[in-house]
């Protein structure tokens, strides 16, 4: 699963990856959320999408370093 996710992230061009960076961020703030008030049903939701905005950040600044991704 984190592989194929990778190779997607991978292709999506710099602009499209901060609009899912700024998603990212909204569904951790809203999984957060309903963790305090006892509402999340599944908990390893808020772990994946936390690694998911690590492994997006992590392309921006190579991108923006002059990296090799892409």
């Amino acid at each position: 699963m984190r592989l194929r996710e990778l190779k997607e992230l991978k292709e999506l061009g710099t602009e499209e990856l901060r609009v899912r960076e700024r998603e990212l961020v909204d569904e951790l703030f809203h999984l957060r959320l309903r963790r305090a008030t006892q509402q999340l049903s599944n908990p390893m939701k808020l772990r994946s999408s936390r690694r998911t905005l690590a492994r997006v950040k992590t392309l921006l600044a190579q991108r923006a370093q002059g990296g090799s991704a892409r």
